[in-house]
């Protein structure tokens, strides 16, 4: 499970007691076969989306879960786009990225871009929540543009393609499933 939280405050314990605050803003990434306890210390409101599969890639002996502050996602813990975009496969210079969990299927992480447009071909199956900007997602198939603000939240399925039209400068959390 992943879940960006909107407010509210709370804690999740690992099986070995290490506590994991969080609060808003933060981005909190239980991995699969996680044991431990929650701690809900205001009431949450959260966006979420659970990656189902059978597999627990981690082999340690604590899944640990992990905790991003909204603080993380500043332009200068971002990589420039260099060829490749773990989102979209893009050669689009004016993306920016970082992945912050990578194990097994699930990739997490957060995504911007400056004004432009872009195609993607051959799209992985995606959820978004838009932090900031606004944006264009147009389906490739039916011809049909939704536009997102910040707030909206989107998913894509596997095999996705179509464009994207970047209208301000945007930001993103995202996560995938393979």
């Amino acid at each position: 499970e992943i879940f960006y939280v909107l407010s509210g405050h709370g804690c999740l314990g690992d099986e070995d007691g290490m506590k994991h605050y969080f609060g808003p803003g933060d981005t909190v990434i239980i991995p699969k076969g996680h044991k431990g306890r929650w701690d809900v210390f205001t009431p949450i409101h959260k966006i979420w989306a659970v990656n189902a599969h059978e597999r627990i890639e981690d082999p340690s002996p604590v899944i640990r879960v992990q905790v991003d502050g909204y603080h993380t996602f500043a332009p200068q813990y971002l990589t420039q786009n260099n060829g490749y975009d773990p989102l979209y496969q893009s050669t689009y210079e004016g993306i920016s990225s970082q992945t912050f969990y990578d194990v097994g299927p699930t990739k997490v992480g957060v995504w911007t871009c400056g004004q432009g447009s872009f195609s993607v071909v051959n799209g992985k199956k995606s959820f978004f929540h838009l932090l900031e900007g606004t944006l264009f997602v147009t389906d490739g198939s039916s011809g049909l543009a939704r536009r997102c603000v910040a707030g909206d939240t989107v998913q894509l399925p596997q095999g996705w393609y179509g464009h994207i039209d970047v209208i301000e400068p945007a930001k993103k959390l995202w996560t995938t499933a393979e």
